[in-house]
């Protein structure tokens, strides 16, 4: 794997949800490689794809604003790619229990749309799916390997697994290469900061920076971890260019699981403003919430090579950093009147 990132000069590469979070970080990656790159994503409102997030490569890639839910634009859009990281879903838990019709449609049923339209337009590209740790459900045993049995304890859980399982019957029944990154729980630049529904670490990072309390759930000793999003981009080009990742599911964890705790000392230090406070657990988070999690990614190292390089510490001050130059672009002024109600 030591010319993986050399695999992808030249290279015909689409991201669905190319404009949001994980997919506007690895299309910086990408083009700096020399890849071609074709960025889909809906913008829809609330979901994290933003225009700024390719600011400053905007006249390297190619956007098209698609809903991977319709047919003909997939069929269309596959075509000619060598390979597509398919990062558009619903990735929030809470809006998956209040609206699980819509999760079922984005997380499930658009999965199929997107594969159909590879077998029968394009069979040689490859897929990497983003799937989410949050298909494990409550851990039996620490830290979480893949061989966990799967069972997640809400829509979206259960959406993004079957979607998961989608991708590996194509590639084991229809010989369309595709596997599956199992994140747990990346942060980063160019994160979505509207609102906390999608995880609370971008929240956390909001806050933070507008100096505001950070309200912690429980007695703050829950464990997580956590990985830099370079980090997770990493681990997608690797499953891209290798046919070894075909047909696997592989977890993309932090280097050491951290208290919530500890997090939220270590964000207010590293950001030198906010405060925070441990209150009780909302009853709707707390009936969906998984309790203590990390995950094992020893498996994509032997396999692959990846292994997270960028530490906690690290991680938040280039994030803090990033944000403090543009967070008019990711926090309007109506959306902090909004907040501050």
């Amino acid at each position: 794997m030591t010319d993986y990132r050399a695999f992808y000069q030249g290279r015909r590469v689409a991201i669905t949800g190319g404009l949001g979070f994980i997919g506007s970080n690895l299309a910086r990656q990408l083009v700096d490689l020399g890849a071609s790159v074709l960025l889909i994503d809906a913008l829809i409102p609330d979901y994290g794809g933003n225009l700024y997030n390719v600011d400053g490569i905007d006249d390297r890639v190619r956007v098209n604003v698609a809903d991977i839910r319709h047919e003909s634009t997939m069929n269309h859009l596959v075509q000619n790619q060598e390979v597509i990281f398919n990062l558009a879903g619903q990735v929030s838990h809470v809006d998956s229990m209040e609206d699980p019709y819509t999760d079922l449609e984005i997380n499930c049923r658009s999965q199929l749309t997107l594969l159909e339209a590879c077998r029968r337009n394009n069979p040689g590209v490859k897929v990497v799916f983003a799937g989410t740790r949050q298909v494990y459900g409550r851990p039996d045993s620490l830290p979480v390997t893949e061989r966990h049995l799967v069972r997640p304890t809400d829509v979206n859980g259960i959406n993004k697994v079957a979607g998961e399982y989608y991708h590996l019957v194509y590639n084991n029944v229809f010989g369309v290469r595709a596997c599956s990154l199992r994140l747990t729980n990346v942060y980063g630049p160019r994160q979505l900061l509207k609102h906390n529904r999608q995880g609370f670490i971008g929240w956390f990072v909001r806050l933070a920076l507008e100096d505001r309390e950070i309200q912690v759930y429980g007695d703050g000793h829950q464990l997580r971890d956590f990985v830099y999003v370079d980090d997770a981009a990493d681990a997608f080009l690797r499953a891209g260019a290798s046919d070894a990742a075909n047909g696997e599911v592989f977890n993309v964890g932090g280097m050491e699981p951290i208290a919530h705790r500890d997090l939220v000392r270590l964000m207010v230090e590293s950001a030198g403003s906010g405060r925070y406070r441990f209150v009780d657990w909302p009853a709707d988070r707390k009936a969906i919430d998984i309790g203590d999690f990390y995950a094992d990614s020893s498996r994509i190292g032997e396999v692959l090579g990846w292994r997270p390089t960028t530490t906690l510490a690290d991680g938040l001050r280039q994030t803090f950093a990033y944000y403090r130059g543009c967070l008019d672009q990711y926090v309007p002024a109506a959306d902090e009147r909004v907040a501050a109600l």
